[in-house]
């Protein structure tokens, strides 16, 4: 399979511009759009302070953009396209939706890519008539800061196909990991939602405040977790140690099959989050904003640690 040298995105949201930023500024062709005007008539700017943030100059800034062109129809976008990439909103039945669509406009070799958390890209591509060229590539938000890209095969999924879509990620500087089996949650979101079940049963339970949790997180193991992963680990403390302490704390962790209750409380009382204003936390906007931007400069610094010490993963 040749190498793709143009690319369409369809969703300029925030995915969407994130990884038309991340291939166009690998220097490839990018169509992108959206059903939304105002998504369309922002994108660019977007793209452009998304640049601007990762240091990028001014005229390197405009070259990216130069390569990225606003379609208003879907049609448009990915009529030439190598690659089609999908970062529409979480609903199963909009992106079965669009991908009958862009399967009566994409050329006949062209692989098709559903960007979604947690849902199954077999129930997303299953009704597609060429299901062969059809993956998943899940992105971590910010997908142009974050280095991790999930590339996800169903039972239809031609190897030619992964192998392609790996070699561009990993082109375009990105840290792509094959996922085998279509599984819900993929590998991230199945690691970091059992994570996440514990903590809040920790505060369900009275053990402990959120501020506790999330201290003893980034306090302790969470500084090592980017150089050292949890198997790693497991090899570097002892697997006999590692088995000691299983069959002494796992029968006590949160094991339910379901959701916290806690969780539908906190919706019921309007607890939302930052974007109602309450969560775990109060949040303000001012106080929104500056955790983002901390969260951003943190990666940004960390990216450039590791490549300075070039710490490769075990052979």
């Amino acid at each position: 399979m040749a190498k793709p040298q143009t690319i369409a995105v369809i969703g300029a949201g925030l995915m969407g511009h994130g990884i038309a930023l991340t291939m166009a500024r690998a220097g490839l062709k990018v169509a992108i759009t959206d059903p939304v005007a105002a998504a369309r008539d922002a994108v660019l700017a977007r793209i452009g302070e998304s640049l601007a943030l990762l240091d990028e100059t001014e005229p390197a800034i405009a070259a990216i953009l130069g390569r990225i062109s606003v379609c208003e129809e879907l049609e448009r976008a990915v009529a030439e396209a190598d690659v089609v990439f999908e970062a529409a909103p979480e609903k199963i039945e909009l992106k079965q939706a669009i991908f009958a669509e862009v399967e009566r406009h994409a050329r006949l070799d062209a692989i098709l890519a559903s960007n979604t958390s947690v849902m199954p890209i077999t129930a997303i591509m299953g009704r597609l008539e060429n299901r062969s060229r059809a993956l998943g590539t899940h992105w971590w938000n910010p997908p142009h800061v974050i280095p991790l890209v999930e590339v996800i095969r169903t039972e239809w999924t031609d190897e030619t196909v992964v192998e392609t879509m790996m070699t561009l990620l990993a082109d375009a500087g990105k840290t792509p990991v094959r996922v085998a089996r279509d599984v819900p949650g993929f590998i991230g979101n199945r690691l970091q939602h059992a994570l996440w079940r514990e903590a809040i049963s920790l505060v369900e339970r009275g053990i402990c405040d959120a501020a506790s949790v999330d201290t003893v997180i980034k306090s302790c193991f969470g500084r090592r977790l980017s150089v050292l992963g949890p198997l790693e680990n497991a090899d570097l403390v002892g697997i006999d140690l590692t088995l000691d302490i299983h069959s002494q704390v796992l029968a006590d962790l949160e094991s339910r099959p379901g959701p916290s209750p806690l969780l539908t409380e906190m919706i019921a009382e309007g607890r939302l989050g930052m974007k109602s204003g309450s969560g775990f936390y109060d949040w303000t906007p001012e106080k929104a904003a500056r955790l983002r931007a901390r969260v951003t400069t943190h990666l940004r610094r960390l990216e450039d640690i590791l490549e300075d010490e070039e710490i490769p993963p075990p052979a």
